[in-house]
Parts: C-alpha cells; structure tokens; sequence
C-alpha cells in the first residue's frame, strides 16, 4: 500500500508545474516564433507571479469562511484548468500565452512531502527534440551580386503542438491519480513518528468540517494540539529560523524570477542547441536534486548555507554572461557551450535540494513553518521577476542578437 501511495503521490505531484515547466523547457524553439522573442521569459516570470492570486484567495477563504472551503474541489478545478491549458496551448500558441499555478498540496501532500516534491517536476524535463539552427546565404540580384547571411531554424522533430497534447495527458494523469488518492482508505499512518495514537488522529483529521465536531472530538483534538508541539520541537533559534527564511527568498527569487528572465540572453549566444541543453537538463538537475534529498538527506545549516553560495557562484556566472549577450564569453567555442550549460544544471541542482531539504526542516518544525516557508517562496519568487521585468523591456540591459549574422569582437 505505501508503494501505491507514493507513486500515487507522485504522479500527482506531476500536475503541480508541469504545464509551466514544459512551457518553459519548450522555450529554445517557441522564442524563435514569436513576436515577444527572447524577452518571453521575463513576460512569463510576471504572469506565472500573478497566479499567486489563487492560494491568496484560498487562505482568505480559509480565514474567513473556516471549514467551507474543499480542498478537494479546488484542487480538482485546478488541475482541470491545466489540461485546457495545455491543449489551448497546443491550438493557439501563436496568438495566446497562458499561465497556471500548482495545486494546493498543504494537507494530502504533508506526509508525502518528498515524493510530491520529487514528482513536481519528474517529466516536465521533455522538451521537442530540435535540430541546430541554419544559417544560409541568399543570393539576390538586383543591378550586382549581393550576398544575405540569414538565419533559418530546421523544424524539430515533433512539433509544439504534440508536446502540448502530451503536457494535456500527464496532466490527465495527475487527475487520475488524486482522484484515485482521494478514494483510498485513510487508515494508513505514513510518518515514521507516531505522535498521537491512531484513534485520536483519525478524529482529528477526518473532520473536514470543524463545525460539527462533538464534544469529546473537540477535547480530543486539543490535547493533541497542545502536545504536538512539545515533540515535534526542532529546537532552532530565532537567529536560525530568519536565516532559513532569508535563505528560501533568496533560493526561491534566484531560481524563478532572477535567472529564468535572462536564461535566453545566458544561453542563447551559443546556439540554440546550448540553449535547448541548458533548458533540458536544468529541468532535469531538479528531480533529481529532489531524489538525492531523499536518500541522502543533510540538515546542516551550515552545509545547506555553503551550498547556497556555490548555487550563487553559478547563477552569477550565467546572470554574467546574459549581461555581456550578444557577445557572451568562449562564445562559438565547445568550451563555452558546455560551461554555459554546466553552470545551468549545477545553478539549478545545488539550489533545489536547498529548496527541499530547507522544506522538510520547517515542515518538522511545525505546520506554520511550513505555511510561512511557501508564503516566504512566493515572496522571493514576485521579487526576482519584478525586479528583472523592468531591466530587460523597460531599461534594455540585457542585449539580444541572431545567432548567424551578430559579429562580436575577438
């Protein structure tokens, strides 16, 4: 049964972002299409931000309507809306840009925290598979000889539209496998801490509606509450915690609002094919850094800080060579294809199993850590792709070129 739940868990944890993340993987062809071209990305951090206006209205709900609100068809209507989104993609992305947000995973994912993590984004990592773009000279006579070096990308193997058709089924996948969830019997304790007995955290738990509880539930479910935190105390200081919090906005406003915005401008210089690695195999970096936690989990703050700052080293390097595109360095050399894409795998790698082993450290610490560690993510998140929305279509820092036809210096 506990192998069923959690491959369950994580299929589910599929539907989570995966239309974005396959949006996002599918960007080395789609920014060659349309009219935004490499600024795409920055337009794309805003509107995937401005989705937080869904968890924002489900916690108002939960305050001021306590007990209303089901979860369950939230999540149910959410995951609907990603399979139509995934198929309006497929029909009309040259006319229409869309973006989702996650499930709300607080309550049916809290024991599963790292299966679900780990299915967030398991296939999001699959993009069209292309070719290198061609750079053909035309001849044009007009009264002399004169010679247009202009840039043509081949078409990929599979086209935009079948991707998005198979985004729309995974997605179908997810649904199937939370309503699946949903029907199993909630007879099974998954946490390896026992806290409270099994009586007690069936009453607790398998009342939705906190109105209708009788008398002795109720007395129940506050001793509960008030010895649960005595043994579940991790014992982190004031000075701690507010590292951990500064260090989620920092991870969370690197990887999804600083560096996602300029990734065409980091990549792009060296061929769509380094840009296309670099989308690849950073999706890729992520569940597999989500796996590795799982096995080889390590709390150290001290560790999780060091790994912070080499995560930095490489965004750095790559927010470096955005800021010097269309001239980036080692450009039109191997050397400098597999560095930039290097430095993208390890950027995201390193900072993703930050992001899952800081998670399962609040988790432990209590749920209200966790809750603020999601609100402290979203934060971090808008923050990093306010600030870079402006300086790429506002201010122009960030420099596009064509891969054939821009002459950099030596």
């Amino acid at each position: 049964m506990a192998i069923l739940i959690y491959a369950l868990a994580c299929a589910f944890g599929l539907g989570s972002w995966l239309a974005i993340n396959g949006l996002w993987v599918e960007l080395p062809i789609i920014v060659t299409t349309l009219p935004e071209g490499w600024e795409l990305p920055s337009y794309l951090t805003v509107i995937i931000q401005l989705a937080n206006l869904g968890p924002l209205l489900v916690t108002l709900m939960h305050k001021l309507c306590p007990g209303r609100l089901k979860e369950s068809v939230v999540i149910y209507t959410i995951l609907c809306i990603g399979v139509l989104a995934c198929f309006l993609l497929a029909f009309f992305l040259g006319r229409d840009n869309c973006g989702g947000w996650g499930p709300a995973q607080r309550s049916l994912l809290h024991h599963y925290f790292l299966p679900g993590t780990s299915g967030l984004h398991l296939l999001s990592h699959l993009p069209a598979l292309h070719d290198a773009a061609a750079c053909p000279l035309h001849h044009h006579t007009e009264g002399g000889d004169t010679y247009v070096l202009q840039t043509q990308y081949l078409p990929p193997n599979f086209t935009t539209e079948v991707f998005f058709f198979f985004l729309a089924v995974m997605m179908c996948i997810s649904l199937a496998a939370f309503w699946k969830l949903n029907r199993l019997p909630r007879t099974f304790e998954v946490s390896t801490e026992n806290l409270v007995p099994d009586s007690v955290s069936s009453v607790c738990s398998g009342l939705d509606n906190p109105a209708v509880r009788t008398n002795s539930q109720k007395h129940l479910c506050e001793v509960t509450s008030q010895a649960r935190p005595l043994l579940t105390k991790s014992g982190h200081s004031m000075f701690q915690l507010t590292f951990i919090y500064l260090m989620v906005v920092w991870v969370n406003g690197t990887t999804n609002g600083l560096l996602p915005s300029v990734q065409t401008y980091s990549c792009m210089p060296y061929g769509n094919l380094a840009y296309h690695l670099s989308a690849a195999l950073a999706s890729v970096a992520n569940p597999v850094a989500c796996i590795v936690a799982m096995f080889f989990p390590k709390r150290s703050l001290v560790f999780l800080g060091l790994l912070c700052v080499m995560g930095t080293g490489f965004a750095s390097y790559n927010m470096a060579m955005a800021a010097m595109s269309p001239c980036p360095l080692l450009q039109k050399s191997a050397l400098g294809e597999a560095i930039i894409v290097l430095s993208w795998v390890f950027f995201t790698g390193s900072l993703s199993y930050v992001k899952v082993m800081v998670g399962v450290i609040l988790r432990d610490e209590s749920h209200s850590a966790l809750v603020w560690c999601g609100a402290a993510a979203q934060i971090g998140s808008l923050i990093g792709s306010v600030i870079m929305f402006p300086l790429i279509n506002m201010y122009n820092l960030f420099q596009s070129g064509d891969t054939c036809s821009t002459k950099c210096p030596l």
